[in-house]
Protein backbone atom coordinates (compact mmCIF):
# COMPACT_ATOMS: atom_id res chain seq x y z
CA UNK A 1 0.00 0.00 0.00
CA UNK A 2 1.20 3.47 -0.92
CA UNK A 3 0.78 4.72 2.77
CA UNK A 4 0.17 8.53 2.09
CA UNK A 5 -3.11 11.07 3.45
CA UNK A 6 -4.74 10.36 0.57
CA UNK A 7 -4.93 6.69 0.62
CA UNK A 8 -5.24 6.07 4.46
CA UNK A 9 -7.69 8.60 5.24
CA UNK A 10 -11.57 7.57 3.65
CA UNK A 11 -14.18 10.63 4.00
CA UNK A 12 -17.64 9.40 4.91
CA UNK A 13 -20.22 9.62 2.07
CA UNK A 14 -22.89 10.23 4.68
CA UNK A 15 -25.70 12.64 4.00
CA UNK A 16 -28.18 11.55 7.09
CA UNK A 17 -30.37 9.65 4.57
CA UNK A 18 -30.46 5.28 4.89
CA UNK A 19 -27.73 3.70 2.86
CA UNK A 20 -23.86 3.10 3.31
CA UNK A 21 -22.31 5.91 4.58
CA UNK A 22 -18.82 4.79 5.13
CA UNK A 23 -16.81 2.09 3.27
CA UNK A 24 -13.52 0.42 2.46
CA UNK A 25 -12.68 -2.78 0.88
CA UNK A 26 -9.17 -4.74 1.14
CA UNK A 27 -8.54 -3.87 -2.71
CA UNK A 28 -9.06 0.12 -2.11
CA UNK A 29 -6.88 -0.45 0.74
CA UNK A 30 -4.16 -2.34 -0.94
CA UNK A 31 -4.21 -5.47 1.86
CA UNK A 32 -5.31 -8.53 2.07
CA UNK A 33 -7.99 -9.12 4.89
CA UNK A 34 -10.17 -6.17 6.63
CA UNK A 35 -13.30 -5.07 4.56
CA UNK A 36 -15.75 -2.57 6.54
CA UNK A 37 -19.13 -0.70 5.78
CA UNK A 38 -21.49 1.24 8.05
CA UNK A 39 -25.11 1.30 7.36
CA UNK A 40 -27.65 3.18 8.47
CA UNK A 41 -31.72 1.73 8.23
CA UNK A 42 -35.09 3.12 9.32
CA UNK A 43 -37.51 1.09 11.02
CA UNK A 44 -38.78 -1.82 8.84
CA UNK A 45 -36.11 -1.30 6.49
CA UNK A 46 -33.69 -4.46 5.48
CA UNK A 47 -30.16 -5.88 4.42
CA UNK A 48 -29.64 -9.23 2.85
CA UNK A 49 -26.58 -10.77 1.83
CA UNK A 50 -24.44 -13.84 1.96
CA UNK A 51 -21.26 -14.05 3.46
CA UNK A 52 -19.76 -16.06 0.85
CA UNK A 53 -16.11 -17.29 2.22
CA UNK A 54 -15.87 -14.23 4.76
CA UNK A 55 -16.41 -14.26 8.29
CA UNK A 56 -18.54 -11.02 9.40
CA UNK A 57 -18.62 -9.15 12.32
CA UNK A 58 -21.58 -7.10 12.78
CA UNK A 59 -21.18 -3.94 15.42
CA UNK A 60 -24.51 -1.82 16.35
CA UNK A 61 -23.34 1.46 16.69
CA UNK A 62 -26.73 2.69 17.72
CA UNK A 63 -30.93 1.32 17.32
CA UNK A 64 -32.27 -2.09 17.62
CA UNK A 65 -32.50 -4.68 14.83
CA UNK A 66 -33.36 -8.22 14.30
CA UNK A 67 -30.72 -10.57 12.83
CA UNK A 68 -32.27 -13.52 10.26
CA UNK A 69 -29.39 -16.24 9.27
CA UNK A 70 -29.36 -19.37 7.99
CA UNK A 71 -27.42 -20.67 11.47
CA UNK A 72 -30.46 -19.10 13.76
CA UNK A 73 -32.20 -16.08 14.56
CA UNK A 74 -31.58 -13.01 17.18
CA UNK A 75 -34.96 -11.20 17.48
CA UNK A 76 -33.35 -8.08 19.36
CA UNK A 77 -29.86 -7.18 18.81
CA UNK A 78 -29.03 -3.68 20.11
CA UNK A 79 -30.23 -1.62 23.17
CA UNK A 80 -27.99 1.88 23.23
CA UNK A 81 -29.26 4.46 21.04
CA UNK A 82 -26.16 5.65 20.07
CA UNK A 83 -22.30 4.75 20.91
CA UNK A 84 -22.26 7.32 23.37
CA UNK A 85 -25.42 5.80 25.57
CA UNK A 86 -24.10 2.12 26.54
CA UNK A 87 -22.18 -1.21 25.84
CA UNK A 88 -21.79 -2.62 22.28
CA UNK A 89 -23.94 -5.25 20.89
CA UNK A 90 -22.67 -7.51 18.12
CA UNK A 91 -23.54 -10.81 15.83
CA UNK A 92 -20.86 -12.90 14.15
CA UNK A 93 -21.63 -15.14 11.06
CA UNK A 94 -19.34 -17.24 9.16
CA UNK A 95 -18.88 -18.14 6.17
CA UNK A 96 -21.75 -19.57 3.53
CA UNK A 97 -24.23 -18.06 6.39
CA UNK A 98 -27.28 -15.83 4.68
CA UNK A 99 -28.61 -12.82 6.62
CA UNK A 100 -31.03 -10.58 6.81
CA UNK A 101 -30.93 -7.24 9.25
CA UNK A 102 -33.98 -5.92 10.07
CA UNK A 103 -34.32 -2.24 11.88
CA UNK A 104 -36.70 -1.79 14.26
CA UNK A 105 -35.82 1.80 15.12
CA UNK A 106 -35.03 4.90 12.83
CA UNK A 107 -31.89 5.86 12.77
CA UNK A 108 -30.24 2.37 13.12
CA UNK A 109 -26.47 1.76 12.69
CA UNK A 110 -24.34 -0.92 11.94
CA UNK A 111 -20.80 -1.76 11.50
CA UNK A 112 -20.24 -4.38 9.37
CA UNK A 113 -16.48 -6.26 8.83
CA UNK A 114 -15.60 -9.09 6.52
CA UNK A 115 -12.42 -11.11 6.20
CA UNK A 116 -11.61 -14.22 3.54
CA UNK A 117 -11.49 -17.38 5.66
CA UNK A 118 -11.13 -21.07 5.04
CA UNK A 119 -12.30 -22.17 8.61
CA UNK A 120 -15.96 -22.51 10.00
CA UNK A 121 -17.39 -21.16 13.54
CA UNK A 122 -20.48 -20.93 15.27
CA UNK A 123 -22.84 -18.11 14.48
CA UNK A 124 -22.55 -16.00 17.74
CA UNK A 125 -24.73 -13.06 19.25
CA UNK A 126 -22.08 -11.16 21.62
CA UNK A 127 -24.66 -9.06 24.08
CA UNK A 128 -22.93 -8.47 26.79
CA UNK A 129 -24.10 -5.20 28.68
CA UNK A 130 -22.72 -5.52 32.07
CA UNK A 131 -19.83 -8.21 31.28
CA UNK A 132 -18.45 -6.33 28.27
CA UNK A 133 -14.76 -6.48 28.79
CA UNK A 134 -13.42 -3.19 30.11
CA UNK A 135 -9.83 -1.61 29.82
CA UNK A 136 -8.59 1.77 31.02
CA UNK A 137 -5.20 2.34 29.36
CA UNK A 138 -2.77 5.28 30.08
CA UNK A 139 -2.86 7.57 32.35
CA UNK A 140 -3.35 12.06 32.53
CA UNK A 141 -4.09 13.10 29.25
CA UNK A 142 -3.26 10.05 27.31
CA UNK A 143 -5.97 8.26 28.87
CA UNK A 144 -9.10 6.34 27.17
CA UNK A 145 -11.51 3.16 27.53
CA UNK A 146 -11.32 0.38 25.48
CA UNK A 147 -14.38 -1.91 25.39
CA UNK A 148 -13.96 -5.22 23.74
CA UNK A 149 -16.68 -6.79 21.15
CA UNK A 150 -14.82 -9.51 19.70
CA UNK A 151 -11.30 -9.36 21.65
CA UNK A 152 -8.10 -11.94 21.37
CA UNK A 153 -9.14 -15.37 22.35
CA UNK A 154 -13.08 -15.16 20.58
CA UNK A 155 -14.26 -18.18 18.65
CA UNK A 156 -13.28 -16.99 15.35
CA UNK A 157 -10.63 -17.27 12.79
CA UNK A 158 -9.05 -13.18 12.38
CA UNK A 159 -11.30 -10.70 12.97
CA UNK A 160 -10.21 -8.97 16.51
CA UNK A 161 -12.81 -5.52 17.09
CA UNK A 162 -12.63 -3.38 19.90
CA UNK A 163 -14.25 0.59 20.71
CA UNK A 164 -12.24 3.21 22.22
CA UNK A 165 -13.32 6.35 23.95
CA UNK A 166 -10.91 9.10 24.36
CA UNK A 167 -11.59 11.99 26.73
CA UNK A 168 -11.89 15.61 25.17
CA UNK A 169 -8.41 17.27 24.64
CA UNK A 170 -6.88 13.48 25.66
CA UNK A 171 -4.04 11.29 23.20
CA UNK A 172 -4.83 8.01 22.32
CA UNK A 173 -2.98 4.84 21.17
CA UNK A 174 -0.30 6.61 22.76
CA UNK A 175 2.63 5.83 23.51
CA UNK A 176 2.46 4.71 19.85
CA UNK A 177 2.42 1.15 19.22
CA UNK A 178 2.69 -0.94 15.97
CA UNK A 179 2.05 -4.50 14.88
CA UNK A 180 3.07 -4.78 11.79
CA UNK A 181 5.53 -7.83 12.18
CA UNK A 182 4.79 -11.67 13.23
CA UNK A 183 7.02 -12.06 16.20
CA UNK A 184 7.49 -15.15 18.26
CA UNK A 185 10.22 -15.91 21.22
CA UNK A 186 12.31 -19.17 21.06
CA UNK A 187 9.04 -21.04 23.26
CA UNK A 188 6.67 -19.73 20.49
CA UNK A 189 4.85 -17.36 22.72
CA UNK A 190 3.90 -14.46 20.22
CA UNK A 191 5.52 -10.81 20.35
CA UNK A 192 4.10 -8.94 17.67
CA UNK A 193 1.71 -9.73 15.14
CA UNK A 194 1.09 -9.09 11.53
CA UNK A 195 -2.44 -7.00 11.80
CA UNK A 196 -4.07 -4.46 9.13
CA UNK A 197 -5.98 -1.97 11.13
CA UNK A 198 -9.04 0.23 10.59
CA UNK A 199 -10.23 3.29 12.80
CA UNK A 200 -13.89 4.42 12.37
CA UNK A 201 -14.35 7.57 13.77
CA UNK A 202 -17.25 9.33 15.79
CA UNK A 203 -16.94 12.56 16.93
CA UNK A 204 -19.35 13.97 19.86
CA UNK A 205 -20.34 17.14 18.98
CA UNK A 206 -20.21 15.99 15.35
CA UNK A 207 -18.50 18.76 13.88
CA UNK A 208 -15.43 18.20 15.84
CA UNK A 209 -12.42 16.67 14.16
CA UNK A 210 -9.13 14.48 15.58
CA UNK A 211 -5.48 14.15 14.75
CA UNK A 212 -4.13 10.67 13.97
CA UNK A 213 -0.40 10.06 12.25
CA UNK A 214 0.65 7.14 11.05
CA UNK A 215 4.78 6.25 10.02
CA UNK A 216 6.93 3.71 10.46
CA UNK A 217 10.48 3.41 11.57
CA UNK A 218 11.81 3.68 7.87
CA UNK A 219 9.00 7.04 7.99
CA UNK A 220 8.68 5.23 3.79
CA UNK A 221 4.94 6.02 5.77
CA UNK A 222 4.70 9.32 7.77
CA UNK A 223 1.43 11.28 7.24
CA UNK A 224 -1.40 12.94 9.96
CA UNK A 225 -5.01 12.86 8.48
CA UNK A 226 -7.86 15.10 10.17
CA UNK A 227 -10.83 12.54 10.58
CA UNK A 228 -13.99 13.95 11.26
CA UNK A 229 -17.46 12.07 12.33
CA UNK A 230 -17.41 9.12 10.28
CA UNK A 231 -14.43 9.03 8.75
CA UNK A 232 -12.13 6.04 8.15
CA UNK A 233 -7.92 5.91 8.81
CA UNK A 234 -6.30 2.62 7.82
CA UNK A 235 -3.11 1.40 9.18
CA UNK A 236 -1.46 -1.17 6.81
CA UNK A 237 1.78 -0.83 9.08
CA UNK A 238 3.18 1.57 11.73
CA UNK A 239 3.03 3.14 14.82
CA UNK A 240 -0.38 5.19 14.73
CA UNK A 241 -1.37 7.19 17.86
CA UNK A 242 -4.58 9.68 17.93
CA UNK A 243 -5.93 13.36 19.69
CA UNK A 244 -8.90 14.55 20.09
CA UNK A 245 -9.70 18.07 20.34
CA UNK A 246 -10.61 19.92 23.19
CA UNK A 247 -14.78 19.59 24.07
CA UNK A 248 -15.00 16.72 21.77
CA UNK A 249 -15.28 13.33 22.59
CA UNK A 250 -13.50 10.68 20.24
CA UNK A 251 -14.51 7.58 19.51
CA UNK A 252 -13.12 5.02 17.01
CA UNK A 253 -13.97 1.55 16.30
CA UNK A 254 -11.25 -0.56 15.65
CA UNK A 255 -11.37 -3.70 13.41
CA UNK A 256 -7.93 -5.59 12.70
CA UNK A 257 -7.12 -8.70 11.01
CA UNK A 258 -3.65 -10.22 10.11
CA UNK A 259 -1.27 -12.92 11.41
CA UNK A 260 -2.96 -14.17 14.43
CA UNK A 261 -6.18 -13.10 16.73
CA UNK A 262 -4.76 -11.01 18.68
CA UNK A 263 -3.49 -7.61 19.93
CA UNK A 264 0.36 -8.22 20.13
CA UNK A 265 2.25 -4.62 19.78
CA UNK A 266 5.27 -2.95 20.45
CA UNK A 267 5.67 0.61 21.39
CA UNK A 268 7.65 3.22 19.91
CA UNK A 269 10.99 3.09 21.96
CA UNK A 270 11.38 6.45 21.26
CA UNK A 271 8.49 7.50 23.49
CA UNK A 272 7.70 4.15 25.38
CA UNK A 273 9.45 5.93 28.53
CA UNK A 274 5.71 8.25 28.77
CA UNK A 275 4.58 5.44 30.52
CA UNK A 276 6.46 5.77 33.20
CA UNK A 277 5.14 9.31 34.04
CA UNK A 278 1.60 7.57 34.00
CA UNK A 279 0.23 8.19 37.51
CA UNK A 280 -3.05 8.32 37.29
CA UNK A 281 -6.21 7.80 35.52
CA UNK A 282 -8.55 11.06 34.07
CA UNK A 283 -11.08 10.94 35.85
CA UNK A 284 -13.48 11.92 33.35
CA UNK A 285 -13.43 7.85 32.82
CA UNK A 286 -15.23 5.81 31.87
CA UNK A 287 -17.06 7.78 28.92
CA UNK A 288 -20.00 5.14 28.85
CA UNK A 289 -21.16 2.83 31.54
CA UNK A 290 -22.88 -0.62 31.59
CA UNK A 291 -25.84 0.80 33.63
CA UNK A 292 -26.26 3.81 30.85
CA UNK A 293 -27.18 1.04 28.31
Amino acid sequence: MNGTADTMLVRSTDTGGAGVFAEVTAEQAGWEHLNMAARRLNTGQTWSANTGEYEYAHVILGGVCRVRTSRGNYERVGKRKDVWSGMPHAVYLPRRTDFEIEALTDGFEVASCRVATDRDYPAQQVSLGANTPVEFRGGGNASRQINGILPPGFNCHRIVAVEVYTPPGNWSSFPPHKHDVHREDANGNLLEADLEEIYFYKINPPEGFAYQRVYNDSHSIDAVMMAGNHDIVLVPEGYHPVVGMPGYQTYYLNFLAGSAQSLANVDDPAYSWVKSTFTSLDPRLPVVRADED
